[in-house]
């Protein structure tokens, strides 16, 4: 079969990768990269971490002093007062928070609880490994349980610290400069999005098709871009070239999976009758997982009733003090697997609002329509305003929680109106329970403008779905009600 033309390398791209080393060897092309705000950012935590555990092991040593001592057979040497064993426990830490991406490009809510795992299970493994060196021979139990527990609480301290400082000086800095690979007609749009939801500045641009050529690579490199940003590269071409060229300058890539297919892409590879495959397994845990999930559910509902019982009561009196009408609001939305249910909130509109939509529907500031978004809509009251600014309007959903229509994360659940104008693939999102928050709210919110985007997302969400995933979401949800950022 003849090869299509499009996937053939170029004369001169087969030139370049001829040159006797292998397309993943790395070559430092981009010097500028090593010390730029990865490596600062990786620095910091690793010298928090060290200090964390050196912290530790001091207070544990000087609580020890008033019990045993360590035995002069686990002393081998000491070094910066502190002794072998601790350098062997540190070292081994920090090998394996570097193995499990513990000092990635992004803070993660996960990586705490990873990092207290981690801490763990050094901890453990040594009580086995010192068993089996010598059972008559072991640290002092007062030092073992006091590093332990001190190690795992300076860590998450100072872990929190360091990331609060960078972000800090990130936010002062200028923005990350980013290259650009997309589409021709996604090209402006695209461009104007990170430029205005993100800390980047796009400094060059190439249609997707040129991507893998020599010119569009040498684009790159004069540039200088922090990051290529690229969308809807074929995976021939991906593999053949841009990724491994990227790498061999030292310039960070970043994928945006915009096909409908990405739901499929996870996997184990393996290589079955000579063929490439990704084997996709359901984990043995995630129905005990699901079962947390739905378990947290109703306890954190119920326990956020009970807390907030106080605040129910005032903004129910606010809203009737402020204006004419019912406290709640209710209204049918689509849940799991299409069925109809009575979404609530707190009325922050005036009681005809959906009366009026159909007159403000030519206003809709949603770009393709599917969802109705006035920025200014002349029908929120101004207690309204208010309780959509802090998300207060929300809470009644707890009680669709607890009667099983909802979950605290998941996707957005989305009125008749707007579901009747979806595509055939948006209706995925309806095979799982819907949330009060979700990756789409933490990652845009009212600012995403397009009902494709909020939709890859939320199957960005199911495909990848983990606790960690949904305590991530609730953490990011606090911080977004905090600021009150994308709300209106």
């Amino acid at each position: 079969m003849k090869e299509p033309s499009s996937l053939k390398p170029s004369r001169k791209q087969n030139l370049l990768f001829a040159v006797g080393t292998d397309i993943r060897a790395n070559r430092w092309g981009n010097s500028g990269q090593l010390l730029g705000w990865h490596s600062l950012r990786v620095l910091s935590l690793l010298l928090s971490d060290a200090l964390a555990l050196g912290v530790a092991w001091q207070l544990a040593r000087f609580l020890n002093k008033f019990y045993s001592p360590i035995p002069d057979q686990l002393v081998w040497w000491v070094w910066l007062g502190l002794p072998s064993l601790f350098w062997l426990f540190a070292a081994v830490t920090l090998l394996l928070f570097t193995h499990y991406g513990l000092y990635g490009a992004t803070v993660r809510a996960r990586d705490y609880l990873r990092a207290a795992q981690l801490v763990s299970c050094v901890y453990f493994v040594s009580l086995v490994l010192a068993y089996f060196y010598d059972p008559k021979l072991d640290a002092p139990r007062s030092l073992f349980f006091s590093a332990w527990v001190g190690s795992i609480f300076l860590v998450l301290i100072t872990r929190l610290g360091t990331n609060g400082l960078l972000a800090r000086w990130q936010g002062a800095r200028s923005p990350s400069r980013v290259f650009l690979i997309t589409n021709a007609s996604r090209m402006h749009r695209l461009s104007k999005i990170l430029e205005q939801r993100s800390h980047y500045r796009v400094v060059g641009a190439a249609i997707v098709s040129m991507a893998n050529t020599e010119t569009i690579f040498q684009q790159i490199l004069s540039a200088q871009p922090d990051e290529v940003f690229a969308e809807d590269v074929p995976d021939v071409e991906l593999a053949s070239g841009l990724y491994w060229r990227l790498r061999s300058a030292n310039i960070p890539l970043r994928l945006l999976p915009s096909s409908r297919e990405m739901l499929y892409r996870r996997g184990m590879p393996e290589i079955v009758a000579g063929l490439p495959t990704l084997m996709i397994e359901t984990s043995v845990f995630q129905s005990v997982d699901y079962r947390i999930k739905r378990w947290l559910d109703y306890g954190l509902a119920t326990l956020t009733i009970l807390l907030l019982s106080p605040v129910f009561v005032g903004v129910a009196i606010s809203i009737r003090i402020n204006s004419p009408g019912p406290v709640f609001f209710k209204q049918e939305r689509i849940g799991l697997r299409g069925q109809v249910f009575q979404l609530w909130k707190f009325r922050s509109m005036t009681a005809d609002a959906p009366q009026r939509q159909a007159q403000l529907e030519q206003h809709n500031q949603s770009v393709d329509g599917i969802m109705f978004k006035l920025q200014n809509d002349p029908r929120i009251t101004p207690v309204g305003r208010f309780l959509r600014r802090t998300s207060l309007d929300e809470l009644p959903q707890l009680f669709n929680v607890l009667l099983g229509q909802m979950s605290l994360v998941g996707p957005r659940p989305l009125p008749l109106r707007d579901v009747a104008q979806f595509d055939q693939w948006h209706h995925i999102r309806h095979q799982v329970l819907p949330g009060i928050t979700g990756l789409w709210q933490v990652s845009g919110r009212s600012d995403i403008e397009n009902f494709d985007d909020a939709a890859r997302l939320d199957l960005h969400y199911i495909d990848n779905w983990s606790l960690n995933l949904d305590l991530e979401i609730l953490m990011a949800t606090l911080r977004i009600v905090l600021t009150g950022l994308g709300a209106y």
